[in-house]
């Protein structure tokens, strides 16, 4: 399975998988079966419009022609058609999309199946004239994503249910800054699949996928058991949100500055969270929520218990005001700042 996105007037994405239409009509011609505009529109899950338009404006347009029939796309134009679309998913202008497109050094063969279209890609020359595959394929992995193409990448690694391409490509090994790599791999390809609408097989949930990979990598990073003597610093759920992924990414920020950080899981009252920041000594408590509207009731209730305890709450900005500021509730608006932040209460407090 393999969405792909439409490149609408309004910018939005749109997604589809694989669906068998009966109306997707090919002819035979050349090395495989010609399509027509609507069937390529489907394939790619692009309107036809948009196909008249990289027509019109960048030559991408249908090859074959038969006297008395319409125009119809060859193999080979629907090769260049998806790098087109890949590109343009990837950030590239699609003028340069376009040329690198009409460039693209194309297989010949009979037209994939919508399953097969990621695999597929052709090679795509990049600026510099160096050939670069348009996406991965499912040989061996070529390791950690890196930038736009990453996200991409990514992205249909997740979509297809490769959960081994989505470790591979989060593979932390090399990476100093781990909230960068939050910001700007993990976070995007999240937003990317929010925005798309797909049509799934069984047993296939893009969005379970990205998220195990997410945890396999962090669980890697972790591996290794903290100082003995590292400060404890808390993360606590929200009741009755599920806690968010970049809980995670954020306790494992905060192993890498040296913290013993621990994610507290299940339901937790005011009395529980008091409890628990005794018993493991913590010297900070974080509460994460994405919810627009968060119940922050037990960081209310913390601070009136422990006003010696620091809190940090990271909310979205809609969520702003619905935080307890106090002399011992601190509230984050960045990954990043809220690591940093933490680690120098942290280092500052006294064990308790």
């Amino acid at each position: 399975m393999v969405a792909a996105a439409e490149e609408g007037l309004d910018g939005a994405d749109v997604s589809t998988g694989p669906v068998d239409d009966p109306h997707d009509r090919t002819e035979p011609g050349g090395d495989g079966p010609a399509l027509t505009v609507a069937a390529v529109a489907r394939r790619l899950g692009v309107a036809p419009a948009t196909l008249r338009t990289w027509d019109r404006r960048y030559g991408l347009g249908p090859s074959e022609h038969h006297a008395g029939a319409h125009r119809r796309y060859a193999p080979g134009d629907l090769d260049r058609l998806l790098v087109m679309r890949r590109l343009t998913i990837d950030g590239v202008a699609p003028a340069e999309a376009a040329r690198l497109a009409l460039a693209a050094d194309v297989a010949a063969g009979p037209p994939p199946r919508s399953d097969d279209l990621t695999a597929r890609l052709p090679t795509v020359p990049t600026p510099s004239g160096a050939p670069t595959p348009a996406v991965a394929t499912d040989g061996p992995p070529a390791g950690r994503a890196a930038g736009a193409r990453g996200v991409v990448e990514l992205v249909d690694a997740a979509l297809t249910g490769r959960g081994d391409r989505c470790v591979a490509l989060l593979d932390l090994g090399a990476v100093d800054d781990l909230a960068a790599w939050w910001t700007g791999l993990v976070q995007p390809a999240f937003a990317a699949l929010a925005r798309r609408t797909v049509v799934e097989r069984p047993g296939v949930d893009a969005r379970a996928t990205l998220v195990g990979g997410v945890l396999a990598a962090l669980r890697a990073r972790t591996a290794a058991l903290p100082a003995a003597d590292a400060a404890v610093v808390l993360l606590l759920p929200v009741p009755g949100e599920t806690r968010p992924v970049v809980a995670h990414a954020l306790a494992a920020a905060l192993v890498d500055g040296g913290v013993d950080a621990r994610l507290v899981a299940g339901p937790v009252s005011t009395r529980h969270a008091g409890e628990l920041a005794l018993m493991t000594r913590a010297r900070a408590v974080v509460t994460v929520s994405e919810a627009p509207a968060p119940d922050l009731s037990v960081v209310a209730a913390l601070a009136r218990e422990r006003d010696d305890l620091p809190q940090f709450v990271m909310v979205p900005e809609v969520a702003g005001e619905r935080v307890p500021l106090d002399r011992s509730v601190h509230r984050a608006r960045t990954l990043t700042g809220l690591v940093h932040e933490v680690l120098a209460v942290v280092a500052q407090a006294a064990p308790l």
